[in-house]
């Protein structure tokens, strides 16, 4: 007995070693991915007949930390894909001192045309939790006195220097060649923030002009699709997801941290409401929370869209 008994236990150390094994190396790739940027490219038929074609960067959950030089140089090298309009979708911070790095990482970006909306992440720092929890459901949208308030204000003041324009809860049209932007977006849903400003009032006849309308929301919440999508949007933005951060390759996400499908936590899907579609696209994101630093089979990226003319 005492043989088996010994046997056992070395069996269970065995199997105890792989697994911690497994787990430290699943870690160190994790944390290697995590810096593996990319950007994916699509094309959307979404403008007026005969418009010519515009780029759209889009931007999401930067979640920027001071030090972070490899996501910092490949922010700025995006400017050489010299977009027509940057798209953000929050979640630009995640440190009380990040304001600076951010800005510096994102100067030669600034110099586009851009419009943004924040996310949580830009209002207040992650906090330390239990990882597991993430696979539970949506993380916790409360606003508890402890946590630790970001300068998002002084974020939103350069961006709006720079000529950035500011869709939280608002809406804004903007002249591009022959075509008019109408722009829609609103204030983080994960902190229940929303309110849907609808789309610029232009004159009596402004909806014969050559149009498009673009809508943008931090987390991609269904009701918040489903609004944009009865107004009538041509394209929705947003990020959010992470794209599950931790995916199975060959299934993908487990988790979107809100009520969104997880088979759309990342890329571009069609949104149906009531008879309605519209073109969803969901990034990614760039960064992730710096208590949960690591991706598994979802690479951080950019998305550059093109938008062309529908036949």
């Amino acid at each position: 007995m005492a043989e088996a008994l010994i046997r056992g236990l070395r069996r269970g150390a065995t199997a105890a070693g792989t697994v911690a094994v497994a787990g430290a190396a699943t870690l160190g790739y994790g944390l290697w991915e995590r810096n593996q940027f990319t950007v994916r490219h699509e094309s959307v038929p979404v403008l007026p007949p005969g418009v010519p074609d515009i780029t759209v960067l889009h931007l999401s959950d930067i979640h920027m930390v001071p030090g972070q030089r490899a996501k910092a140089a490949w922010l700025r090298s995006l400017a050489e894909l010299e977009p027509d309009l940057v798209v953000n979708t929050g979640d630009n911070l995640s440190h009380k001192e990040a304001v600076g790095p951010l800005i510096d990482a994102l100067e030669p970006l600034l110099r586009f045309p851009g419009v943004y909306v924040p996310g949580s992440n830009c209002y207040f720092a992650p906090r330390p939790a239990n990882p597991f929890k993430y696979f539970a459901g949506p993380s916790s949208n409360k606003e508890p006195a402890e946590r630790v308030g970001l300068d998002w204000q002084t974020m939103h003041q350069l961006f709006g220097a720079a000529g950035w324009i500011n869709l939280s809860n608002r809406s804004q049209s903007v002249p591009y060649g022959r075509l008019r932007l109408d722009f829609t977006g609103v204030d983080d849903p994960h902190l229940g923030y929303d309110v849907f400003a609808g789309w610029p009032r232009g004159s009596s006849t402004s909806s014969d002009a050559p149009h498009v309308k673009v809508a943008l929301a931090h987390a991609p919440y269904q009701r918040v699709l489903d609004e944009f999508t009865d107004a009538g949007a041509d394209i929705i933005f947003a990020g959010h997801t992470h794209g599950g951060q931790v995916c199975i390759p060959g299934y993908g996400a487990l988790v979107s941290n809100c009520d969104l499908p997880t088979w759309r936590a990342r890329g571009l899907t069609v949104w149906e409401h009531e008879g309605r579609t519209t073109p969803l696209n969901v990034s990614a994101g760039i960064g992730t929370s710096r208590f949960a630093p690591v991706r598994i089979a979802c690479r951080p990226e950019a998305v550059l869209l093109r938008l062309t003319a529908r036949r």
